[in-house]
This record gives structure tokens, C-alpha cells and sequence, in this order.
């Protein structure tokens, strides 16, 4: 059977209201994005599906890429017909003598938006049945657990039959949410918190801090890997990396040993907020799991969000290390995250770090140093970078849009 579109179904973006045109526009971009490669496809959507045409493009090459763009529901092969009762048997009929093998169960679905056509719903799922059965055997009906489920999509342009659906990642469209600066280390936790942050339409820009001679090259390739790692469900990756080393060696001697740690992730927030602001995010999105180390405490985050009014996300909160990396392994960071290539973070963890600090204390410690300078210099001396999921030039993209 020769398929020549590919029918894409929205997920959240169905619920919205006024706004849901933004939304699939935004989708629209995204699935362009991902498929940039394939120059012969061509879009059409309307505010309840979207569909590819391929022009002679190898559909089965699409699928994987497609599987990583949030805001798709579902997709599938779908073959193109006039929205006529007899060019719709004919097509469902085909459509199902190429895929059925005796034996095999099948479903008719039909859904009618064009509410003018000669039958409705349960009439047409009557009406092609029935033709089906006629002219096939041993072929049943199951209604509930079907081996091919005919899908019928009539409109009044035309009408699209499809037999396999493909599940898509759901979730909103990758900007339709706002922009927000994920702390990203070379752990576990922050990629799979990125993904998340993604996966509900955050555009995410990384944050990492680097602190040679102590943190190496190598150390910054793999936070490097991670961001194109994440690059994928989104397009690109824009990684601003912060050089920290001159702060972290005068926190280890102005601040006492048990409050250093402390003190590194209010300095380290502080600076990740001046991004934020500079580059007009409106929220900053970390790894944190509650409890799972000394700095994820409670207390521990209080006394450390108290250096900003900035939304801080934690897509993680509740989750346990087990279900992290799980889905680190899911969605392919865990082998870069599990890399030996220390960051900045672990190599001046104290031996007893305070596992509930005072907000008082630390603030009574800090008042001792100007750490005003530090923070500018940092912000003033990074580095950016914007990474793809394919290593090409940035001009491919322009004619996209």
C-alpha cells in the first residue's frame, strides 16, 4: 500500500482554547525542526490534526525523530482518498488486504468532521465493515483488542484511513510554556530534570558551572554531550558555561568547611539568575530530589532560595534515584552521565557538609566577603554555546520558518 501522508495527533494542545492556534504553530516549527533534513515533506495543519506529506520521503526514517517531539499524542502512516463512499471502501479494503494475514481481527473507527457526509459514524463503521468482511476471509471483528484498527478520518477535502498508530511523547510543544535556565551538571539528575521541563513546553538554556584545573576538558565534554543529548527534543541547546573557579576557592577560605557547600549553591544560584535575566528566561529548573543529598534537604533549600525570588522548578522533587536513572536510561543521557569525569560540585564536597543549615548563619558568614565582584566576573566571562542534535552549520534552519 503506497502511504503518502503521515497523520500526527496533539496530546495537551487539544484542550487549549483561543490559544491553541500558538500551540500548533509552535508544534508545527518543531516537527520542521527535528526534520530538517528531509526537504520534500510539506505541512498542513488545522486546530484538530496535523499531517506530513511525503513526497517519495522514507517514512520509516521519520518515525524515531518524530517519537521525540513533545506535543504529539500519537502518528501514523495514513493513506489519502476523495471523501466519497466508494473511494473510502475501496481504499479501507486495499489498505487491510495488504496488511491482514487468516486469523487476524480488525476494527473500523471512524470519525466524521465533515458533518455533511452521506453517513454518520456507527453508519460508516457498519458500511465499511461489513464491505471488508465481504471481500476477505478468515477475518473477524474485535472490537476491543483488534489486531488492525482501521482508523477513518473524514473531512470534507478529503478523508484519511490509517492502520498502525506510533505513540508520540506528549506533553506541550518545546517555547509554547516560556524560557527557563536548567543548572546542568554532569549527573544523573539535572538532564532527566531538563527533559521534564521540556516535555510540560519550557525552552530550556543549561547552565554549567566549570571550575579548571580542578574540573578537566574531558569534564566539559561530557556536560557538552549531555546538553546535544537533550538537544533532541528540542532542535538545539543553548549551554552557557560559567567559569567558577575563582569563587569556589574563595568560598573554601572565607566560609567554614560544614556551610561551603551552602554557600556554593547560593553563589552558583545567584549567578544561574543573572543569566536568567540577561538572556529573559523566567524561571531557573534544577535536579534536586528531596532528601537525596546534604544540599537537597529542606532546610538546606531554603537557606539557599533565600538569594532569590526567581520560580525555582524541581521536576524531580519526589522522585527517587532508582526512577531517575531509569529514565536517564530511557531517554539516552545515562551512558554520558555515567561517565568518571568529576564537576565542580563533587570535587570540594566537605566531609560533613551541614545537612540543615541556619538561613541566618550562612548569611552572617557571607557578610564577611564581597562576593559581588566574583559573581559579575563570572557573568561577564562566560562562555556560549548552542549545540544541535546534528553537527551542521546554524543556517539551516533560517529557510524553516
Amino acid at each position: 500500500m503506497n502511504y503518502d501522508h503521515i497523520l500526527i495527533r496533539f496530546g495537551e494542545i487539544s484542550t487549549k482554547g483561543k490559544n491553541r492556534k500558538s500551540f500548533i504553530e509552535r508544534l508545527k516549527q518543531n516537527i520542521r525542526l527535528v526534520l530538517k533534513d528531509y526537504p520534500n515533506l510539506k505541512y498542513f495543519s488545522n486546530r484538530d490534526r496535523m499531517t506530513i506529506t511525503l513526497n517519495g520521503e522514507d517514512p520509516e526514517a521519520l518515525f524515531p525523530h518524530l517519537k521525540q517531539v513533545f506535543g504529539i499524542q500519537s502518528f501514523s502512516l495514513a493513506i489519502k482518498c476523495d471523501s466519497r463512499l466508494d473511494d473510502i471502501k475501496a481504499t479501507a479494503l486495499k489498505a487491510i488486504k495488504d496488511q491482514y494475514k487468516p486469523g487476524d481481527t480488525f476494527k473500523v473507527a471512524t470519525k466524521r468532521a465533515y458533518k455533511q457526509f452521506e453517513l454518520d459514524t456507527n453508519q460508516m463503521n457498519a458500511e465499511i465493515g461489513g464491505h471488508i468482511l465481504r471481500n476477505t476471509e478468515g477475518l473477524t471483528v474485535d472490537v476491543r483488542n483488534p489486531d488492525i484498527p482501521l482508523r477513518i478520518e473524514i473531512r470534507e477535502e478529503a478523508t484519511f484511513l490509517t492502520i498502525r498508530d506510533e505513540k508520540g511523547a506528549g506533553g506541550l510543544p518545546v517555547g509554547s510554556a516560556g524560557k527557563a535556565m536548567l543548572m546542568l551538571s554532569g549527573g544523573f539528575d539535572s538532564p532527566v530534570a531538563g527533559f521534564y521541563a521540556m516535555k510540560r513546553g519550557l525552552s530550556v538554556e543549561a547552565v554549567h558551572f566549570f571550575s579548571p584545573p580542578y574540573t578537566s576538558e574531558r569534564a566539559k565534554q561530557k556536560v557538552m554531550d549531555l546538553a546535544k543529548c537533550l538537544s533532541r527534543f528540542g532542535g538545539s541547546m543553548t549551554l552557557h558555561i560559567v567559569p567558577f573557579t575563582k569563587t569556589q576557592e574563595l568560598i573554601q577560605k572565607q566560609i567554614p568547611e560544614n556551610y561551603t557547600m551552602t554557600a556554593t549553591r547560593r553563589l552558583m544560584l545567584q549567578i544561574a539568575d543573572r543569566i536568567r535575566e540577561k538572556r529573559n528566561g523566567l524561571a531557573i529548573i534544577t535536579g534536586e530530589s528531596l532528601g537525596q543529598v546534604a544540599s537537597q534537604t529542606l532546610e538546606s533549600m531554603y537557606a539557599i532560595n533565600a538569594v532569590t525570588s526567581t520560580p525555582i522548578l524541581r521536576p524531580l522533587i519526589a522522585m527517587d534515584k532508582t526512577e531517575i536513572i531509569e529514565k536517564s536510561r530511557e531517554i539516552g543521557t545515562y551512558e554520558t552521565s555515567i561517565q568518571p569525569f568529576e564537576d565542580c560540585c563533587t570535587i570540594f564536597t566537605p566531609p560533613s557538609p551541614k545537612t540543615r543549615p541556619k538561613k541566618e548563619k550562612i548569611e552572617h558568614f557571607e557578610s564577611f566577603v564581597d562576593f559581588e565582584p566574583y559573581i559579575q566576573e563570572a557573568v561577564d566571562s562566560i562562555e556560549t554555546i548552542t549545540l544541535y542534535s546534528e553537527q551542521e552549520a546554524n543556517d539551516k534552519f533560517a529557510e524553516l520558518f
